[in-house]
């Protein structure tokens, strides 16, 4: 199993597939790694040989160090820190976030479950027998 960015990849997928794995890398800058790398998408990751693997990890680096993406620790840190900023300076954006509510938009009268946890019973008012 390769182990890149430090992510282990999987090995039975196609090497394009596998490599969006990665946090901050999606199907565009899979094809861009490759072609900097010079290796075809459609082997399976289990079929690359050392050589290819280091080529893979170079071309993400060099990417990476050019400040082209942002990748695995260094995105999810500068997405915990815009979130982090949302909230210190009290935006509507942060207020949303820190309450747990959708942040763009979404309705919240139905759906919205995913975002707020599952539902909540609520104690409902007893009804009162009218006449006697």
């Amino acid at each position: 199993m390769a182990r890149i960015a430090g992510v282990d990849i999987p090995p039975s997928k196609r090497v394009i597939v596998s490599l969006t794995y990665i946090h901050g890398i999606g199907d565009t800058t899979a094809k861009k790694i490759l072609k900097l790398a010079n290796i075809d998408g459609n082997k399976r990751t289990k079929d690359l040989p050392e050589d290819e693997v280091a080529r893979l990890r170079q071309a993400i680096d060099r990417l990476a160090s050019a400040k082209d993406i942002l990748i695995e620790g260094d995105l999810r840190r500068e997405v915990a820190m815009n979130i982090k900023r949302l909230t210190e300076i009290g935006s509507y954006r942060g207020q949303r976030h820190r309450r747990g509510l959708p942040v763009r938009g979404q309705r919240t009268r139905t759906n919205a479950r995913s975002r707020r946890g599952p539902k909540r019973a609520v104690a409902g008012k007893k009804k009162v027998k009218a006449g006697k």
